[in-house]
């Protein structure tokens, strides 16, 4: 009922019954108005206009449809690549981490077999030195006793030709030849 009273009051302060003469008059410019209305409303009912709305609408709703489950689609593929990624991802840091390893364990190993190297080096070239020295040794000692023998032999020399009388000489000499002369044939 309350209901009611609120829409006659609302259908009482129309224009319609504000303008001034009989409202059914093709004189009231509110018929008129009111008349084109309804005409319009049935042009439009007549040539289906609200169910080409409603076709559009729908076709509309399809489309947006369409396009959500294609997007529902492109997300899921684009989960599926995303944790294919991070799975590649995972493989390839734990290959880097193998390799890390493996490097550093060859390097390790590089650095034990140089130190080995070195050791072996170390060991060649002091045995080098310890053979160049006792060469150097040996010759110096050879040049020591060469010289000895040199000065022995000079010594010698001046000593026997101070003692030695010119026929004794000549016997020496011809002994050194006859001795000479038997070693060789």
């Amino acid at each position: 009922m309350r209901k009611l009273a609120t829409l006659l009051a609302l259908t009482a302060a129309t224009p319609a019954f504000a303008a001034s003469g009989p409202f059914f008059s093709l004189h009231n410019t509110n018929f008129i108005v009111l008349l084109a209305f309804i005409l319009f409303i049935l042009v439009l009912i007549k040539f289906k206009v609200p169910g080409m709305l409603g076709k559009m609408l729908d076709k509309r709703a399809d489309d947006i449809k369409s396009e959500l489950d294609e997007a529902r689609t492109l997300r899921d593929e684009a989960q599926a690549l995303l944790a294919s990624y991070e799975r590649k991802q995972k493989e390839v840091k734990d290959q880097a981490d193998r390799i890390v390893a493996h490097a550093r364990e060859e390097a390790k190993l590089a650095a034990e077999q140089a130190k080995a190297d070195l050791q072996k080096t170390i060991a060649r070239r002091l045995k080098a030195a310890e053979d160049q020295i006792s060469s150097a040794e040996a010759a110096a000692i050879r040049d020591v006793r060469d010289q000895a023998i040199a000065i022995a032999i000079g010594a010698a020399n001046d000593v026997i030709a101070k003692q030695m009388t010119a026929a004794e000489g000549n016997k020496l000499i011809d002994a050194a030849i006859a001795e000479v002369d038997a070693k060789l044939h």
